[in-house]
């Protein structure tokens, strides 16, 4: 019972966008970490955002723009 309950609230938080952070940070992790210099002998990866400026610059991109039917 105690396993149904946990996957009843990962899915909950999955749809309501609560582990957004976390799911972007296992991204992150896996394609972005690891600093591969660029051509100019430079990182082309960037630090991670904060979990401040994550959820700006989601709520951003979810908000900009006409929303509206007519």
């Amino acid at each position: 019972m105690l396993n149904k309950i946990k996957t009843i609230w990962q899915i909950l938080r999955r749809l309501s966008g609560d582990d957004a952070y976390e799911r972007y940070l296992i991204h992150y992790e896996r394609h972005h970490a690891h600093n591969h210099p660029d051509l100019s002998g430079h990182d082309s990866c960037h630090a991670p955002l904060s979990k401040a400026e994550f959820y700006k610059q989601w709520q951003d991109e979810k908000w900009k723009g006409i929303k509206r039917c007519c």
